[in-house]
């Protein structure tokens, strides 16, 4: 098995932030009022985006064709 890396960390964190943005988003579309809905959806956001930056940053690179 593979260790584990910055890239790998990365997409099982955005997967499963994206699922619990998706959880809350539809719970609430359901009419179930859920008081820290705005900061959990601001921390899911917040997590995407840094993982998302750390697969980019950490995808090696190739050289450029001749």
């Amino acid at each position: 098995m593979q260790d584990w890396d910055l890239a790998s960390i990365g997409l099982v964190l955005i997967g499963s932030s994206i699922t619990v943005a998706g959880t809350i988003i539809g719970v609430m579309l359901l009419g179930v009022h859920i008081d820290v809905a705005p900061f959990l959806l601001l921390t899911t956001a917040v997590l995407i985006v840094l993982s998302a930056a750390l697969i980019v940053f950490n995808i090696p690179k190739s050289p450029p064709p001749f």
